[in-house]
């Protein structure tokens, strides 16, 4: 620790935005561009942060690279410290039509099936040198990738999270993470067309007597339904848990597994003419879809609008999911 604090005594600050950049797009490459630098000159400002700091901070990995362990401590602090000083000299000043920010936020494919298009399109009319990146979410509690700034956003259903944070917020005015709901999420029962099932009505006691598939990023095969049937001291047979939306309904397509998805997820698949919906035959909790990300990043004038990107985008999917519901 004294080598770093004598050596940034000395150290080039514009040897951060690079560092920064790499960190953002996990690839030299597409840093480069972003930076408007050469590959090789953003291999000569690795190489001089690093003996500077005294650590690799950067590997190869496959297409890309790969942060050390105290990359990743420091990212967040020079990410931060970076745009804190941006907005000083610019406040207020994010230009959209002439920025060049890679944003990554976290979603899982449902999610992205009703908001990516969405963004792409504002993006390419309002935003054309601005990249974004989606990482798979594989949590209901992203908020170590918020803390570490591998993520500048996450987007799903966090309901432990957001109770936890509305119970803070009773007690202190600056808790560490934020939200907006962004909507709420209409699940039914998902089965294929030819299914013993799909021609009757679906009651509870069929319903639990079937085979099921359940998503579950944790791959516990428990969720949101379980605790719905626990609740009545009923239960059923998850015999699969996979991690994606789309892989669910691959799957219910060619066997006779039951699974839950999201309605508009559905019409996304591409495979709607081989699936037959059905209502639960319970009850369940609202399933809200909420935007998380770090108070650290809410008066940065990038972040805001990137948030008011995603609203905007998760509106236009509303709307498209309704005109395809109108269509006969």
């Amino acid at each position: 620790m004294e080598m770093i604090d004598r050596n940034f005594r000395t150290l080039d600050l514009n040897l951060l935005r690079v560092f920064d950049e790499v960190m953002a797009e996990r690839n030299l490459t597409r840093a480069a561009h972003n930076l408007a630098m050469t590959q090789p000159a953003v291999s000569n400002a690795l190489r001089r942060l690093r003996e500077s700091l005294g650590d690799e901070l950067v590997r190869r990995s496959g297409y890309g690279v790969e942060p050390t362990p105290l990359a990743l401590a420091v990212w967040p602090t020079v990410r931060d410290a970076l745009q804190r000083l941006q907005e000083s000299l610019a406040p207020g000043g994010f230009d959209p039509a002439h920025a060049r920010n890679a944003f990554v936020i976290a979603m899982a494919d449902a999610t992205a099936a009703k908001i990516v298009p969405g963004l792409i399109r504002l993006l390419q009319d309002e935003a054309p040198n601005v990249n974004l990146r989606v990482l798979p979410l594989t949590t209901r509690d992203p908020r170590d990738l918020l803390e570490s700034g591998s993520a500048d956003l996450a987007i799903g259903h966090f309901p432990g999270v957001i109770t936890e944070l509305s119970a803070i917020h009773l007690q202190e005015d600056s808790p560490r993470f934020l939200h907006q709901r962004l909507y709420d999420g209409e699940y039914v029962v998902v089965m294929r067309r030819g299914h013993p099932l799909a021609t009757a009505p679906l009651d509870l006691d069929t319903y639990c007597q079937a085979r099921h598939l359940l998503v579950s990023f944790s791959g516990r095969p428990f969720g949101f339904v379980d605790e719905a049937l626990a609740a009545q001291s009923r239960q059923r047979r998850v015999v699969l848990t996979v991690n994606q939306f789309f892989t669910a309904g691959r799957v219910v397509a060619t066997t006779d597994l039951l699974t839950v998805l999201p309605r508009h997820f559905v019409g996304a698949t591409g495979m709607e003419h081989e699936l037959a919906l059905r209502e639960l035959p319970l009850a369940v909790p609202a399933v809200h879809v909420d935007a998380l990300w770090h108070r650290q990043a809410t008066q940065q004038g990038a972040h805001r609008w990137l948030r008011e990107l995603v609203e905007r985008a998760s509106v236009q999917g509303f709307q498209a999911d309704n005109i395809r519901r109108s269509v006969p």
